[in-house]
């Protein structure tokens, strides 16, 4: 439809020419120019016609050669930016014009240019974040080739970046922050007056004085060790002090009311603290000049407690002792056990683990001994309440502990000597010999105790072992049955007592023994013999005899056999033996 108006617009256009070149014609005709004038006159129409027409030519021709320099432009351009970009390269729709070249490469051009110039914009924030970051963390700033066009992936790891160094500084400002605080609480606490730069920089409010740097942190830290080590020493120098300003005061036993204020001073600072102790202590040690005999009598006496404690045996006690002999009282012996007391304090608290768990391992073998002694008394049987079974579980428990506590002493004593190059001895001995020796006289112990059983036990035996009867004597031994005894079998039993009693009385031992029921004799073929010929009935004959015995009970049994004895004239005690 185009192509048809405008192919109507140039008829019509030719048509216009035409007719007004009849006009021209009338007029001149009406006129009355020549045809000279006429053809001349024709002739200038052409050429305004033919310059216009040309001129308009030109300018259409200059367009479309602009126009096509403008394409070649754009597809330069946007190489270039696809290639800063990282973007895939603009490819042209196929059957278009000149003009819808143009204007969709210049489209796609200005698209571009806005993306560039706006991740341009993005890199001059973050570089510029990211550079105050760094300036004040002391790091290394996130590299980016200058005057190049960063891609996406580019951008995307500069703020990733700049987020991690925004996180840094904050946990280096809350770093920054307490440790200053933690230094000027321990300056004023210690009452310190800040003597460097860094010490009065780290006081200083101003909190962009500190540039947050790995280093300058390390200094910070290294600062509050210092300062605390310091705080340390100087509680511990107060503490020295206020130990010695106690101990003088309990050995001087100042009047009450001095000691009110001596404990209710008010605490300032540390430096204060400590010059105020120092106060009291140089107050104290002027008296105690004053009193020096009876001061030094007292340390000998907390020296003596203190060695108790630490179990010193005579030979750790001797080379000391012979300053206790000494009477003439001076500052310089007074030196001299302040220094052994302090010395001995020392190794006290040095030592204290150790002597902690032999007081331990010396509560459980106290025990451990009492359990030993309760198993061997006979008398335990009859207790009630189930006292039995916990003696018994707390033996089990004490005999488990003690090798325990042992070896645990033994590599504390280990460790000990090892560091400190010599023996630990306690009441002369090595720890571990003291205890041997103690397990050694335990032993010792329950051998004395068994051989004395042992030997109870042998007497007790002889006592009860038959002599020799004479000859046509006749020993016989009751026997639990219910046969009824006539007093004709009572009479030769009484017969054969009273031949042993006569046998042993004409013996040549003074002790007079008696047979034991149940045992056999040693001479018991000549008993038998004897018994055979005597044609006396023997107890045991007659409970082996074909009537058989009436059944009873173990409790009957014993009864029977108790009353059978009493009658009989048998000693309880040797009934007692049989049961």
């Amino acid at each position: 439809m185009s192509c048809r108006r405008s192919e109507a617009l140039a008829f019509s256009l030719v048509t216009e020419i035409n007719h007004a070149m009849a006009r021209l014609v009338d007029i001149w005709d009406s006129i009355g120019i020549m045809e000279d004038q006429r053809v001349e006159r024709m002739q200038t129409v052409k050429k305004h016609i033919d310059g216009l027409l040309h001129s308009m030519i030109m300018e259409e021709e200059a367009l479309r050669r602009r126009i096509r320099a403008d394409i070649i432009t754009s597809q330069k351009q946007l190489e270039t930016l696809s290639l800063e970009l990282s973007v895939e390269p603009y490819k042209l729709e196929e059957d278009l014009t000149v003009l819808q070249m143009e204007k969709n490469l210049r489209c796609r051009v200005e698209s571009l240019l806005k993306e560039k110039n706006e991740r341009l914009r993005e890199l001059s924030d973050l570089k510029k974040q990211d550079e105050e970051l760094c300036v004040t963390l002391c790091s290394t700033p996130y590299y980016i080739p200058s005057g190049s066009v960063p891609s996406q992936t580019q951008l995307q790891e500069l703020q990733e970046h700049v987020e991690k160094l925004s996180k840094e500084k904050e946990n280096r400002v809350k770093i920054f922050s307490g440790l200053r605080e933690d230094i000027r609480t321990l300056m004023d606490e210690m009452g310190h007056e800040p003597e460097s730069s860094l010490e009065r920089e780290s006081i200083c409010p101003d909190t962009d004085i500190f540039l947050l740097t790995h280093d300058n942190i390390k200094a910070l830290t290294l600062l509050l060790s210092q300062l605390e080590m310091k705080k340390e020493s100087l509680i511990s120098a107060r503490d020295k002090l206020k130990e010695r300003a106690t101990s003088l005061w309990n050995r001087l036993s100042c009047p009450e009311p001095e000691g009110e204020v001596f404990r209710e001073a008010v605490m300032s600072t540390l430096s204060d603290d400590i010059r105020r102790w120092q106060g009291f202590v140089e107050h104290l040690e002027e008296l105690q000049m004053a009193q020096l005999e009876e001061v030094v009598d007292k340390v000998r006496q907390e020296l003596v407690i203190l060695w108790d404690k630490c179990m010193f045996g005579p030979e750790q006690r001797e080379p000391f002792s012979v300053h206790f002999c000494d009477n003439h009282y001076t500052e310089e012996l007074l030196a001299l056990h302040d220094t052994e007391l302090l010395k001995t304090k020392a190794f006290y608290e040095a030592a204290q683990p150790i002597l902690e768990d032999l007081e331990k391992w010396k509560r459980n073998w106290a025990l451990f001994q009492e359990f030993e002694r309760k198993a061997a008394d006979p008398n335990r049987f009859s207790n009630r309440g189930g006292s039995l079974l916990k003696e018994s579980k707390d033996r089990a428990k004490v005999q488990k502990l003690l090798p325990k506590l042992e070896e645990e002493m033994r590599g504390r004593v280990e460790e000990w000597e090892k560091n400190k190059g010599s023996s630990f001895l306690v009441q002369g001995q090595r720890i571990m010999d003291y205890i041997s020796s103690q397990w050694e006289e335990h032993r010792l112990q329950k051998d004395k105790e068994k051989n004395e059983r042992m030997t109870k036990k042998t007497e007790t035996s002889l006592f009860k072992t038959p002599t020799k009867r004479a000859l046509g004597a006749t020993y016989t031994t009751p026997t639990p049955n219910k046969i009824k005894k006539t007093p004709n079998q009572l009479a030769p039993r009484t017969a054969t007592v009273n031949s042993i009693s006569s046998a042993s009385s004409s013996s040549s031992s003074s002790t007079t023994f008696l047979c034991v029921p149940g045992r056999p004799q040693l001479s018991a073929k000549r008993s038998k013999t004897t018994e055979a010929s005597s044609g006396l009935r023997v107890p045991l004959q007659e409970f082996n005899s074909d009537k058989k015995p009436i059944p009873m009970s173990y409790s009957a049994f014993t009864s029977e056999l108790s009353r059978k004895a009493n009658s009989d004239g048998f000693l309880n005690s040797t009934v007692k033996d049989m049961l």
